[in-house]
């Protein structure tokens, strides 16, 4: 991407202080704000910094690699930093996660994203936010890649946890495994009286982001936002390849849902929330890019999908791309449940690939039926 003239500006009044208008003093130990390496930077909670990344798909089978499944198979053990590397029981970023598996969009692919983060975990030290996992709030870390990178774009998965979406998936799950009683409308109940709020979180974690980039000497016009919605995990009742009665979803799908619960959040929580961070795109002039049918047909129990066996391979095309719900705990972690797998993360990657190349609009990103990853594809709107 040339430089723009407000890059051009900075730069040389950079040099010219650096210089000391011919003085002796000392070059800067930084870049010029917008004159380093290109960036690309991802910020937010789990959805974006890559969790469930150690999964090629969903497997019975407990021992060894899960057939293939499992990217921390050492050949005698399990290891999630090969996946996580020294993230791994922390922010979770994985190498599959959505900045790494978007191909060389820029020189540098950098993810502050952090599995569990809420919005208080975005915002400045300064302005109130918190350190989480030991690492200090997101914004205050973007602080440091604006001052030595030319960052281009922005991408911010953000809201989901201030939501409380684990606790929904948790009480959905519960109410079919213990209670056998639904939970859609006292769980949207629950969102509904949190929704505007979050909302509002969410504008503010913009506004942090503008102010980080302003102070480091950025123009509006030099970087993008892209704030982007969640994808369902699981399908729809009808889509579902596993009967509503018995154990069949619990034991063998890892989908604990029933067909009203499937339904509601399919078609109405993640439309709902992908509705409301649409609207919040527009109030800041931000892009905003629509993931709720990115995994259309790749859900856990989709129809359209297969789990991996000894004699159906890990496949980007015929593979679910979502973690289904360990409900025993054999395998990996509780918190890599109902997120993107690597082919799901490798999918989104590929989304961010092409709205990266789109730089106004609103985009939503889909995939198409029958094709891996590299199949997704952008509608305006």
């Amino acid at each position: 991407m040339p430089s723009s003239p407000h890059r051009a500006l900075r730069a040389l009044l950079a040099l010219c202080t650096a210089a000391g208008l011919a003085s002796v003093a000392a070059p800067s130990a930084h870049a010029a704000p917008g004159t380093g390496p290109t960036a690309v930077v991802t910020m937010g909670d789990s959805y974006i910094s890559g969790e469930a990344g150690r999964w090629l798909g969903n497997s019975l089978t407990n021992s060894g690699s899960r057939n293939g499944t499992d990217r921390a198979w050492t050949g005698s053990g399990y290891d999630p930093s090969r996946v996580y590397g020294t993230t791994a029981g922390g922010c979770h970023r994985s190498d599959t996660a959505e900045v790494r598996s978007a191909g060389p969009i820029a020189s540098s692919l950098i993810n502050l994203a952090c599995s569990g983060a809420t919005t208080e975990n975005l915002f400045r030290a300064s302005q109130g936010g918190r350190a989480y996992k030991g690492e200090a709030p997101q914004a205050d870390q973007l602080a440091a890649v604006a001052a030595s990178h030319d960052v281009e774009l922005i991408a911010l998965s953000i809201g989901g946890n201030d939501l409380g979406f684990a606790d929904v998936i948790t009480a959905c799950a519960t109410d079919y495994i213990v209670w056998y009683s639904y939970c859609a409308d006292d769980q949207q109940a629950e969102v509904d009286a949190k929704i505007d709020g979050v909302m509002a979180d969410v504008g503010r974690s913009v506004d942090e982001i503008r102010a980080v980039m302003t102070s480091a000497g950025y123009s509006s016009s030099d970087y993008r936002i892209v704030l982007q919605s969640y994808p369902s995990p699981i399908p729809r009742a009808a889509e579902n390849r596993y009967g509503e009665s018995g154990w069949s979803r619990t034991n063998t799908g890892g989908c604990p849902f029933w067909n009203s619960d499937s339904d509601w959040a399919r078609d109405s929580l993640v439309p709902q929330l992908a509705n409301r961070l649409k609207g919040v795109a527009a109030a800041k002039g931000v892009q905003f890019m629509d993931l709720r049918d990115a995994l259309q047909g790749r859900e856990v129990c989709a129809k359209a999908s297969r789990q991996v066996t000894s004699t159906v391979p890990a496949s980007g095309t015929t593979s679910e791309w979502a973690r289904w719900i360990d409900s025993q705990s054999t395998q990996g972690l509780v918190q890599e449940s109902m997120h993107p797998n690597a082919y799901g993360q490798q999918a989104l990657g590929r989304c961010l690939a092409l709205i990266h190349a789109r730089p106004t609009g609103n985009q939503t990103c889909r995939n198409t039926a029958g094709s891996g990853p590299s199949g997704m594809y952008l509608t305006a709107g």
